[in-house]
């Protein structure tokens, strides 16, 4: 089971039929995925589960449904175990962007660490997981896929937003600012934090819409 977020609304993607009697199950198979999101974006629709029998045909068949964008980035770490953060579209977000052509999500997740921040001398540690969003560009709903990574850093220099991409903040906060941080965050990107780090859980913002 994973999930898809459409303005930090999971759209559930699993096996089960029924996962909930609060969910509208749909086959992920037939559902007309681009009215759904409208759907969804409108408040229509809250709680859906898009299920498939054979788990490793989820995502196949969500790749269908929509363009898709990949993307890639990092959750870093430094010696004191602070995270970087950065500030953008006035919510704390971790540092990604889009994957060049003939290269790979493990350097593109690098690169725009170190473009968005100024941070250098990374090391990827683990590959922790993808997450998946949809937004619109062009009047287009399109799917994003971002593979993000633990990376460690002893980059002890200044922090420098990449301005011309809309960050205005980049910056260390440690355990109790990260936990602050996450409350002003997106969806997708609280699922790359040990539970220790959210003091709110998903489906909390779901119930309250």
């Amino acid at each position: 089971m994973y999930k898809v977020f459409v303005k930090d609304i999971p759209i559930i993607l699993s096996t089960k039929k029924n996962i909930g009697s609060q969910y509208t199950s749909i086959p992920l198979k037939i559902v007309n995925f681009k009215k759904l999101v409208k759907q969804i974006v409108k408040g229509d629709i809250l709680y859906v589960n898009l299920y498939h029998k054979n788990e490793e045909k989820l995502e196949k068949f969500l790749k269908k449904k929509l363009p898709v964008v990949e993307a890639a980035g990092g959750l870093v770490y430094n010696n004191k175990r602070e995270i970087l953060f950065i500030y953008r579209n006035s919510k704390w977000d971790l540092p990604k962007g889009g994957v060049k052509k003939e290269e790979s999500f493990e350097d593109a997740a690098i690169r725009e660490v170190e473009e968005e921040t100024g941070v250098e001398n990374l090391e990827i540690r683990n590959f922790i997981t993808k997450t998946y969003h949809v937004f619109k560009r062009n009047d287009k709903f399109k799917l994003k896929i971002t593979y993000w990574y633990e990376m460690y850093t002893d980059y002890k220099g200044e922090l420098v937003p990449q301005l011309e991409e809309g960050i205005k903040k980049a910056k260390w906060k440690n355990f109790e600012k990260s936990q602050k941080a996450l409350q002003e965050s997106y969806e997708n990107v609280k699922l790359l934090f040990p539970k220790e780090y959210l003091t709110t859980h998903p489906n909390d913002r779901v119930s309250q819409v």
